[in-house]
C-alpha cells in the first residue's frame, strides 16, 4: 500500500519560502500532474484507515478540495470547504491562519453545533491550518468524528494532538533536509 505515494516522493523538488521549505507534489500542489492511480491510491489508503460515520467530510481550501471530492464520490458521503473569501452569510465563522509562510482569513459556512465532520487534507507541516480549524469548530461544538492528512512533517503531529486533544492520522510521515524531502515512515 501507497507504493505509488513513496515513489512519487523521491523526485519531489521544494521551494523556500522565507526560512521554510515547501515541497512541492501532485497531492499538495497539483503539480507536476495529478496521476488518477496515485490520487486512487490515496484515497482507498484513506478509507482504510478513516473513521466516516459523519454527517459530511469538511476540507480546507486548496488542496483538501481535490481530496475531499475523490473521496465523497468513492463514499457517497457529501462534503463542504472551508473557504479562504468571506461570502458575508448568515453564521459565518471566520478563522486566523498561520502557517510557515503565510497568514491569511479562512471561513466557514454552512456548519452547525452537532454536525459530525470527517476532516481530510493534504499535509500536516506546521499545524497552523489544522488548528484554526479544530479550535473553531470545537468552539461551534462540532463533532469531529475523525481527522486524516496524506502527509505529515515530524516532529508536529503529537505536539497538535496534546494541544487540541484529538488524534491526528497521516498516511506518510516526511522529513525535510534542507531542499530534500525524506519519506521516514507509512503514518497512521
Amino acid at each position: 500500500m501507497l507504493e505509488r505515494l513513496e515513489k512519487s516522493m523521491k523526485d519531489c523538488p521544494a521551494v523556500k519560502m522565507n526560512d521554510y521549505y515547501y515541497f512541492i507534489h501532485p497531492i499538495t500542489d497539483g503539480l507536476p500532474l495529478v496521476e488518477p492511480e496515485l490520487l486512487d491510491e490515496v484515497i482507498d489508503a484513506v478509507i482504510e484507515v478513516a473513521d466516516l460515520d459523519c454527517d459530511y467530510i469538511l476540507t480546507a481550501q486548496s488542496m483538501g478540495f481535490p481530496l475531499a471530492t475523490a473521496l465523497s464520490l468513492r463514499t457517497g458521503i457529501p462534503y463542504k470547504y472551508i473557504r479562504k473569501r468571506s461570502y458575508g452569510l448568515e453564521n459565518e465563522t471566520s478563522i486566523s491562519q498561520i502557517t510557515g509562510y503565510s497568514s491569511s482569513d479562512m471561513y466557514i459556512n454552512y456548519v452547525e453545533e452537532g454536525d459530525r465532520v470527517f476532516i481530510i487534507d493534504d499535509v500536516l507541516s506546521t499545524g497552523g491550518t489544522l488548528k484554526a480549524i479544530i479550535e473553531a469548530l470545537k468552539e461551534m461544538k462540532v463533532e469531529i468524528v475523525d481527522v486524516v492528512l496524506i502527509f505529515e512533517k515530524l516532529g508536529i503531529r503529537e505536539k497538535l494532538e496534546d494541544e487540541l486533544d484529538l488524534e491526528i492520522k497521516t498516511l506518510l510521515k516526511l522529513e525535510m533536509e534542507g531542499d530534500k524531502v525524506k519519506v521516514i515512515s507509512k503514518g497512521v
